[in-house]
């Protein structure tokens, strides 16, 4: 049976620091009505807050542009999350994906990003070309 789409929401916004928790708190009050449990909320949050810190720091690099972030809840209490932005892109999609692999020369940045979106969700997709930009979706099945 295929799943049907029950609601669906779109925001973008500037590729600025302070609008990473104006996503997650956006994301997660848009997934409390798939009535997730307090885990479920946090791994949501979480997988918000660093696909888009990812397209900030990364992606944009100190520079400015936008961010669409696309949620879309589906009848079998699963959603898909689809984090875009049109920064510098990955060269390597499968090396930055790589548990402690960053391009942050800073020291600051640990490299975990992906691998912890992944841990949170049932699925992680990761599609990027250098010059255009990096769209990453994830999915999640509530229980």
């Amino acid at each position: 049976m295929k799943r049907k789409a029950i609601n669906e929401m779109k925001m973008i916004f500037l590729s600025d620091s302070k609008n990473e928790s104006f996503a997650r708190s956006a994301v997660t009050a848009f997934a409390a009505q798939l009535d997730p449990d307090m885990e479920e909320l946090a791994d949501i949050r979480t997988t918000v807050s660093e696909a888009v810190t990812n397209s900030i720091l990364h992606g944009y690099r100190g520079t400015s542009g936008k961010i669409t972030v696309e949620v879309k809840l589906f009848d079998d209490r699963s959603l898909r999350i689809r984090v875009s932005d049109r920064g510098c892109g990955i060269e390597d999609v499968e090396q930055a994906m790589q548990p402690l692999f960053t391009t942050d020369k800073s020291g600051e940045r640990g490299g975990m990003g992906f691998a912890i979106m992944k841990s949170f969700s049932d699925s992680l997709s990761v599609k990027s070309k250098p010059g255009v930009g990096t769209v990453v979706t994830v999915t999640k099945r509530l229980k």
